[in-house]
């Protein structure tokens, strides 16, 4: 069975990048479809993503309890895996009826199925043996990445996963060597070393997370040692390999001879546009090695009628530009008015702690040699860090020597993501120290850490 449709723009995913483009194309009065393969509407955003895996964080924090004495015992209790995933499953599907309940309301058409470009103004749409052809003057390809491969894994290793496949854990396990310090295995690695999990993270790298503020990083890696998270950085695997005795084991083997043992491995190196499947051959496009889309200014790809928006045209990767680049994709095609997108967006990392930027860090305005002066304020010296329990939390903003605008905002700690967009703003405006010094805060918040960083800074300029 076929059957055959004309629109004005089809979204290939339907991520925070094709669901924006979506509504704002219906906005403008245009006929609109999305295509989505995955079992919710959400795209993996809401599948395996942004929302899962934070969930996961608030589920651990709320869960996961300090080690307590019983009957003149020290014990740990740890949720199961059940209570952790069970909250993830209320939130994804509870996001996913709010993107579907959006796209209606909106006369947005959804199509369920695996989509493939016939030619560059057709796309075909397969599921149940039924295939449905999109005719469309425009296509948006918002179809995100998925884990790259793990190397060196025997085909079938049911102790190696992905991030993907966190949520489809069915035991917590007692140790785990996390592949890769990216933001992703950074996330899960501090989530599960609060869980009580011996955790082992090993990067090639002799950093992790290098584009982030190195003093922000020291104190990330400290405070996931204290938890008994073991760094492996400057090492490469060679191998993972199952151990059947004394119960089944992965052998991580390293490629400088090094043998780790744990009862999972979770691979966490890197992400790959997910192209293969849409045959953009027909369409007249071709990925790059990593499966991903170039684009110019106006998410416009090679082909002039085809845009592209999200994590697979490649850096930031956020969640929340891909929902702007979306939008902005859409005004282009309909040339509806719009403006590029600001540089100073923030970046939030989800670990426990949580870690938070907008602007340039330190060693980058060193590197430019732009003169800077930074102030800092420590939550232990600020009211409601106490009120929260958070002693460890710090803060720091970085102020241009001579115009004193902000330059740069960086902080770890409790609620550090929700703290940044008041920076985020200044910045945004022009302002800097003076705004800072001569603003009152509510009292006691943390965002009284503003003018305990600012005044630092003041007093440091004075001399």
């Amino acid at each position: 069975m076929n059957t055959s449709h004309e629109y004005d723009l089809v979204c290939i995913g339907s991520g925070p990048a094709g669901q924006r483009a979506a509504v704002q194309a219906a906005k403008l009065g245009r006929k609109v479809a999305v295509i989505e393969k995955r079992r919710c509407l959400g795209g993996v955003c809401i599948d395996t993503g942004t929302i899962p895996s934070k969930t996961f964080r608030e589920a651990v924090l709320a869960l996961a309890t300090p080690n307590v004495f019983e009957n003149g015992q020290l014990k740990r209790h740890r949720p199961t895996a059940e209570q952790l995933l069970g909250r993830v499953s209320e939130v994804v599907q509870r996001e996913s009826d709010v993107i579907e309940d959006q796209l209606t309301r909106n006369d947005v058409d959804v199509y369920r199925g695996h989509a493939a470009f016939t030619d560059p103004h057709t796309i075909a749409v397969e599921a149940d043996d039924v295939t449905q052809t999109l005719r469309s003057k425009f296509f948006l390809i918002a179809v995100g990445t998925k884990p790259t491969p793990p190397r060196g894994v025997d085909p079938g290793n049911d102790l190696v996963l992905t991030s993907d496949g966190i949520c489809g854990m069915t035991k917590l396990p007692r140790s785990l060597t996390v592949v890769g310090a990216g933001v992703i295995g950074i996330e899960y690695a501090s989530m599960f070393a609060m869980l009580g999990v011996q955790v082992t993270l090993v990067d090639q790298r002799p950093r992790p997370l290098e584009f982030v503020d190195h003093e922000i990083i020291d104190e990330l890696i400290h405070q996931m040692r204290s938890r008994n998270c073991t760094f492996r950085l400057g090492e490469a695997v060679a191998a993972v390999k199952v151990k059947e005795t004394n119960g089944r084991k992965a052998v991580i083997e390293l490629e400088s001879g090094k043998h780790l043992v744990s009862d999972m491995v979770l691979f966490s190196v890197g992400r790959v546009g997910a192209t293969a499947d849409l045959n953009l051959a027909a369409a007249g496009l071709a990925a790059d090695d990593r499966g991903r889309l170039k684009v110019n200014d106006h998410f416009r790809t090679e082909v002039e009628h085809i845009f592209a928006a999200g994590d697979v045209i490649g850096y930031p990767s956020l969640a929340a530009t891909s929902s702007e680049q979306g939008r902005r994709a859409a005004c282009a095609a309909f040339e509806h008015e719009w403006r590029p997108m600001e540089p100073h967006f923030p970046i939030g990392i989800y670990a426990i702690p949580e870690i938070s930027m907008v602007g340039a860090p330190e060693f980058e305005l060193t590197e430019k040699k732009i003169p800077y002066e930074v102030g800092i304020a420590r939550y232990r010296e600020i009211a409601r860090g106490q009120i929260l329990g958070d002693d460890s939390g710090l803060f720091k903003m970085l102020f241009h020597r001579e115009t004193r605008k902000l330059l740069g905002v960086h902080a770890i700690g409790t609620g550090a993501t929700e703290l940044i967009h008041i920076g985020q703003a200044v910045i945004g405006l022009g302002a800097g120290l003076d705004y800072f010094v001569h603003t009152v805060f509510n009292y006691p918040t943390l965002a009284e850490c503003y003018k305990v960083a600012a005044l630092d800074a003041l007093n440091k300029l004075s001399l």
